[in-house]
């Protein structure tokens, strides 16, 4: 990489490997925890204004989070922190740390090309498959079906903006200015609030909308974040070369950026087939438990969204150390995200435990709703304690070279262990039993991360080991 800057002629190093780790994992993860709590609340507010107009309005709208989860997962991944967005994030700052200046600014190049080529492939899925989507899940009831169609081939067919912002994003996050991350992210966020109720109830001049509206205020801040981010990335990151003949197809950056990034596009990919499975299984009992579902993952949105900002400020410090081999500066930063996140999930926990009613108003729960959604709450919110650690876990496995072990840790966890134990647990026909597949889960997946994680730290270790002796 080339010096940022110089200071009596001598080179001086990215941030990212001088400054107190302590220091720089405030200063990277700050700004993206806020702009991802923004992200969580203009979620939250969508879902609120939509449950103005009724529960199966609302339905239509948590029905559609598998398919949103999926387009998600393939341009940045949420949970486990990594999909195509943060695959370009750790072999940019890779390529950073070991002073590869022409393989970040290919890096990028063939990040812009692939996030082009993902929202052409989603537009085609939102125009031909939402509506087979939702006959799948709801066909008893029409309402449901055509509300969240419409809503599903807005969001998908106009997903450009969607997979702009994360790209361009996260190469502002790889070079270390979260700060102007944050700012894109917050354009779109306080351009989808404002745009929600005035296009869901057709306020100021504008047409009444319903559920639609909802879905056109979103791809409207999606798109003005990924042009703000452009801009920031133009103007302001000279670390990064972007031309436009790098724009392109290139085989083996492609193959780098997804060998990290892959497994995790495939582990939230089978996070939407748990969510299609979970709905389905608890369609069978009423409809209103789907909502208090969609509920439960809009409000789990405000304690997760945080774990994955300080997640995405993590993995460029992570990266870049690793491929500058200072183990030090490594294992310092793992160890104090992961009591960050065991920290915040802890809050959440108590959260859910002492206002789950509260939380439920939001979306005007009936009564029905809020007697099936207060044990709901209080007893998936166990699964907190032990999620925190999961995630920057695996996500460290990912940033320096072990990806696959994420991958293993979100197939057992969701397919082996959550999906068969609701179904089982639903035979019972004792709808609070279902509830509990997700804590009995989560100790399947924190009993995996521990042993990959181990096995990660040794491995890693012994390459910079090996990296400081030749040099």
């Amino acid at each position: 990489m080339k010096a940022q800057n110089t200071a009596g002629g001598v080179p001086q190093e990215n941030k990212m490997g001088v400054l107190p780790v302590g220091k720089l994992l405030a200063g990277m993860a700050l700004p993206m925890m806020i702009s991802m709590l923004v992200q969580a609340l203009y979620n939250v507010v969508d879902s609120v204004f939509v449950s103005r107009l009724s529960e199966n309005a609302f339905n239509a709208v948590s029905l559609a989070f598998p398919l949103q989860s999926l387009m998600i997962a393939v341009g940045a991944g949420t949970a486990v922190g990594a999909g195509t967005a943060v695959g370009i994030n750790a072999l940019l700052s890779r390529s950073l740390g070991e002073r590869r200046q022409e393989m970040a600014d290919r890096a990028a190049g063939t990040g812009i090309f692939l996030s082009l080529c993902s929202a052409v492939a989603f537009a085609l899925i939102g125009i031909f498959l939402s509506r087979p989507f939702f006959l799948a899940q709801a066909k008893a009831v029409p309402e449901i079906v055509e509300m969240g169609t419409a809503y599903t081939e807005i969001c998908l067919g106009l997903s450009v903006g969607l997979f702009g912002q994360f790209c361009f994003e996260r190469l502002l996050q790889s070079t270390g200015r979260t700060m102007l991350a944050m700012c894109t992210q917050l354009i779109g966020a306080v351009i989808n609030i404002i745009m929600d109720p005035i296009l869901i109830f057709g306020l100021l001049g504008a047409p009444r909308m319903e559920v639609a509206g909802a879905a056109v205020a979103t791809v409207l801040g999606q798109i003005a974040a990924a042009a703000a981010a452009v801009i920031l990335n133009l103007k302001c990151n000279p670390d990064i070369r972007l031309r436009a003949r790098l724009i392109r197809w290139d085989k083996r950056v492609a193959g780098e950026i997804y060998r990290v990034g892959f497994p995790s596009i495939v582990m939230q990919s089978i996070g939407s087939v748990m969510t299609f499975g979970m709905n389905k299984i608890l369609f069978v009992f009423t409809p209103t438990a789907t909502a208090v579902f969609g509920a439960y993952f809009k409000l789990q949105s405000f304690i997760f969204m945080p774990i994955f900002g300080l997640n995405n400020g993590m993995v460029p410090i992570i990266s870049y150390n690793y491929g500058a081999a200072k183990a030090e500066r490594v294992w310092k930063t793992v160890k104090l995200t992961i009591l960050t996140a065991v920290a915040i999930m802890a809050a959440g926990f108590l959260l859910f435990q002492t206002v789950p009613a509260s939380l439920l108003a939001l979306f005007d729960a009936s009564e029905e709703m809020t007697a099936i959604g207060i044990p709901a709450l209080r007893i998936i919110s166990i699964s907190f304690l032990l999620a925190g650690f999961c995630i920057i876990a695996g996500s460290v496995c990912q940033a320096i070279g072990n990806p696959f072990y994420s991958m293993i840790v979100s197939v057992c966890r969701q397919m082996l262990v959550l999906l068969p134990v609701a179904w089982l647990l639903a035979q019972t026909g004792k709808l609070e039993l279902v509830w509990w597949s997700f804590p009995i889960a989560e100790v399947a997946s924190v009993t995996l991360s521990a042993i990959f994680l181990r096995r990660t730290v040794r491995s890693a270790d012994a390459r910079m080991r090996a990296a400081n002796e030749q040099a």
